[in-house]
């Protein structure tokens, strides 16, 4: 049986796995999206069903607020690259939150949480990893920081109060690769292997490993690094990297890794970083390889436990919002105002209450939305709105970041209400089209294939009209910047006041074409 990659798609980077008997769990970055670091389940490793998120209050995850700033949007700042592990009954999760430049280690009995609330450690860098070892001693690895040399360092570290009980070691400097980083360590047969990802994570990208004797090496560089790299290839798999393997219950060896599908030419995505599978396979010598030769291709041979087909649309169709609490695909930009958003105040409907916050702006504004995670989709909206000043706005929007995206909204102006169709891409920014508008209702859609995006709007009766265009390259890592991929979501603004106005939507439809 085949599965095709990515297992994850959309914007879902830097994986990191565990195993619990014949139970698969997986986590990946969130950047400055709120609730944060999706977590995963599956029992055959090529289907994924998202079972909630490790960091769920503002006690847990505090998220950049400030002025303009690019190191601040929200593709840079929050949630890099987390590590997931099992041990003695419990689950750990370690990360590096850049919005308050610190490590911590949040734990819980269920995979599902509660999660804990972080244990911040004595510990500098990015991209920490956890590894138990054998002896009852635990080792924390990561990045270079500062001054000091390149390389991946290590100590023991205390788990309860997160402080450091050697000191901080550079234990490997990879094999010369730009920023060796995203470090796991594992015990496997006796000796220890430093797996980690170099080239920096884009088309240059690479995984390497080196092994030793004892926790601190000295490390032997694998004779076959790099044993995953799609760099100069015209693979339609591109970027791979940041790996973690996982020993699987029949015995078999895997890895899940970063890698992304660029379009076009020159090169570029707007999906962002996605989650690949691929089998590791063990030289006679004993060491892995990822992949055909340190290559993954879009469909391979399933897992020998997958019992059925890979399936390629779950969680996705209609969203009604008949529940009292948002489905796990859902999220804010950062942490959600009180009085925002409801689906109390009118059942049956999300409703968004607007304030002064727009979307180009790095706070939080009234948005709720999801991730594209399908080259060719759609999306659409039925929404109400009677925005009863000037400046209150309400719409669809498709989002990379606050400086790039654009929306079809109903907005008042010179108390006229008009539908409009606006881009930003960097500094510039157009409304492209406008019209008045006078119902309350409306339905507005999203139409995408690989080069550009579609707006239509129709009457609650009507046929779609076609409104606005919009290039996919301007909304692309490589134009907008950051480590994220592009979002689908409902949002409204008082464009620098409070909104009198809810906006309510009665369903958001996403499917794949």
């Amino acid at each position: 049986m085949k599965y095709v990659n990515p297992v994850i798609s959309g914007f879902h980077p830097d994986p990191s796995i565990c195993r619990v008997n014949e139970d698969y769990y997986l986590v990946t970055s969130s950047f400055g999206y709120f609730p944060g670091v999706p977590i995963f389940h599956s029992r055959d490793l090529i289907n994924w069903n998202q079972i909630g998120h490790c960091l769920t209050r503002e006690s847990q995850l505090k998220l950049t607020e400030g002025k303009q700033h690019k190191f601040t949007a929200v593709g840079f700042t929050g949630i890099f690259a987390p590590t997931l592990r099992y041990h003695e009954g419990k689950f750990y999760m370690i990360t590096t939150n850049v919005a308050v430049a610190k490590n911590f280690i949040v734990s819980a009995d269920k995979p599902e949480g509660p999660w804990s609330d972080p244990v911040y450690l004595e510990w500098p860098g990015i991209d920490p990893s956890l590894l138990f070892d054998e002896d009852g001693k635990v080792y924390v690895t990561g990045t270079a920081v500062n001054d000091e040399p390149t390389g991946i360092y290590q100590a023991e570290i205390d788990l309860e109060t997160g402080s450091l009980l050697s000191e901080r070691r550079n234990i490997w400097q990879g094999t010369g690769g730009r920023f060796p980083e995203g470090p796991h360590l594992y015990r496997i047969d006796g000796k220890y292997y430093l797996l980690i990802a170099e080239g920096g994570t884009e088309y240059g990208h690479m995984v390497t490993i080196a092994r030793g004797d004892a926790p601190y090496g000295p490390f032997e560089s694998c004779p076959h690094n790099p044993i995953l790299t799609h760099r100069s290839t015209g693979s339609p798999i591109q970027a791979t990297g940041h790996a973690d393997i996982v020993h699987a219950h029949d015995g078999s060896w895997w890895a899940v890794f970063l890698g992304i599908r660029p379009v076009g030419y020159p090169y570029h995505h707007h999906l962002g970083r996605e989650t690949f599978l691929a089998p590791v396979t063990w030289t006679e010598e004993g060491w892995p390889i990822i992949g055909r030769n340190g290559h993954v291709d879009m469909e391979m041979e399933a897992p020998s436990f997958a019992a059925t087909a890979q399936l390629s649309d779950t969680g996705f169709g209609r969203e009604d919002f008949d529940s009292l609490e948002l489905p796990f695909q859902w999220n804010f930009i950062r942490s959600p105002r009180d009085g925002s958003w409801s689906l109390q105040e009118r059942p049956g409907w999300l409703t968004l209450f607007g304030h002064e916050v727009s979307l180009n702006d790095q706070y939080s504004p009234a948005f709720i939305g999801r991730r594209q995670q399908h080259l060719d989709c759609e999306a659409s909206v039925f929404m109400e709105f009677d925005p009863a000043e000037d400046g209150e706005e309400a719409g669809l929007t498709v989002i990379m970041n606050e400086s790039s995206h654009y929306e079809i909204a109903v907005i008042r102006t010179n108390g006229q209400r008009r539908l409009i169709f606006r881009r930003r891409i960097g500094t510039l920014w157009k409304i492209e089209r406008e019209i008045e508008y006078e119902q309350s209702g409306i339905i507005l859609g999203i139409k995408a294939n690989r080069q550009c995006y579609t707006f239509t709007y129709s009457h609650p009766d009507g046929e779609p009209v076609e409104f606005g265009k919009g290039e996919c390259s301007y909304l692309s890592t490589e134009v907008a910047g950051g480590f994220t991929g592009v979002y689908i979501g409902m949002y409204a603004t008082g464009n620098g006041a409070s909104c009198k106005a809810p906006a309510y939507f009665d369903y958001f439809d996403y499917r794949s074409l």
